[in-house]
């Protein structure tokens, strides 16, 4: 799965920009990176504007979030924050040509304790590399191996920290066929990404699970040229595991909430309500825009879509910047 999304020069990210295959919200309407600006503008206030405040986008993609945002801050921006903002990539994949030169390009996070500011990662989790598992007749969870054409076979049996893993947040209490996506690797990630802040906000966005409620047969898909595609690692389609968002929250400890995308978006002042009709007749460029808004809006906040998306915040010396209920989830103990 390593190789085949970042293994240069024919991994999947590296080859090529992603939005070709699928579209993410970033993808869908500025609407999304206005929401951003909107937290990002929370931040700047509950931090007593710094001298210097840092967006960091984590699996950047092609940089369009950052391009965006610093469009909606020029804007309005009444206490100087487009001359203190800085922005940062964090992607494995070359700098774009044409991007713009005042956009940070590197392929590793910051040092720990380096960043005040925002650490924006959507859909890098799912991203992240994991090991697929099963409990074969005998019951015995084991390694699935996959060739490159997505041919299947059992490997060794799951032991080590994996197997622990497993235990705390996805048994499979050794029934035949039965499936988990061994998360470890995402708790590392997500541990090592908030670790980056000195003082901010932490925000993962990305479809997930929970214990209460883990996929029987786990998650793991493909897509290419905007279809759902088998998970063959072949590095022309990308390959996404829904994540097990409890286990990386309590991995990086301290506080934490979760908050379905449409809740969030909400929250943030992108609703999907339709323009007034008076304006059909008294200005009618701003009704088109209006509904055209609207149904981005929709499409972002669609909870049989992109809505259902989890974000999962960890303030690092921060207030909770959110005015929506959060959902909270019991977090297992070492023996469950």
């Amino acid at each position: 799965m390593t190789d085949s999304l970042y293994a240069p020069p024919h991994g999947f990210f590296v080859r090529e920009a992603p939005g070709a295959h699928f579209r993410t919200s970033v993808h869908v309407s500025p609407l999304f990176a206005r929401a951003v600006t909107r937290l990002l503008l929370r931040l700047d206030e509950a931090l007593d504007r710094p001298r210097e405040l840092t967006l960091l986008d984590v699996g950047a993609g092609r940089g369009e979030l950052l391009a965006q945002v610093a469009e909606a801050v020029a804007e309005d921006d009444p206490h100087g924050l487009a001359r203190r903002l800085r922005r940062v990539a964090v992607e494995l994949a070359p700098r774009p040509d044409g991007l713009d030169p005042g956009i940070v390009w590197q392929d590793v996070l910051p040092p720990p304790g380096s960043v005040t500011g925002l650490l924006f990662a959507n859909e890098w989790l799912d991203n992240v590399p994991l090991d697929v598992v099963e409990a074969d007749d005998a019951g015995v969870v084991r390694y699935v191996l996959v060739d490159r054409e997505g041919r299947e076979s059992a490997g060794e049996p799951v032991a080590g920290e994996d197997a622990a893993w497993l235990r705390r947040w996805w048994p499979l209490d050794a029934e035949p066929g039965l499936r988990a996506e061994v998360g470890l690797p995402r708790d590392v990630a997500w541990t090592a990404a908030v670790r980056t802040l000195r003082r901010g906000l932490a925000v993962a966005v990305d479809y997930a699970h929970t214990r209460a409620a883990r996929p029987p047969l786990g998650t793991l898909t493909g897509y290419l040229d905007g279809r759902e595609v088998p998970p063959a690692p072949d590095g022309a389609r990308d390959l996404t595991a829904h994540v097990a968002v409890d286990a990386c929250a309590a991995a990086a400890g301290g506080p934490w909430r979760t908050l379905t995308q449409r809740e969030a978006l909400h929250d943030l002042g992108v609703h999907g309500g339709r323009p007034p009709l008076s304006w059909a007749s008294t200005d009618a460029l701003a009704y088109v825009r209006g509904l055209r808004d609207a149904s981005q809006a929709a499409e972002l906040t669609d909870l049989a879509g992109l809505g259902a998306f989890t974000w999962l915040t960890r303030p690092v010396d921060a207030p909770d910047l959110f005015g929506a209920p959060a959902q909270t989830h019991a977090v297992a103990g070492p023996d469950g």
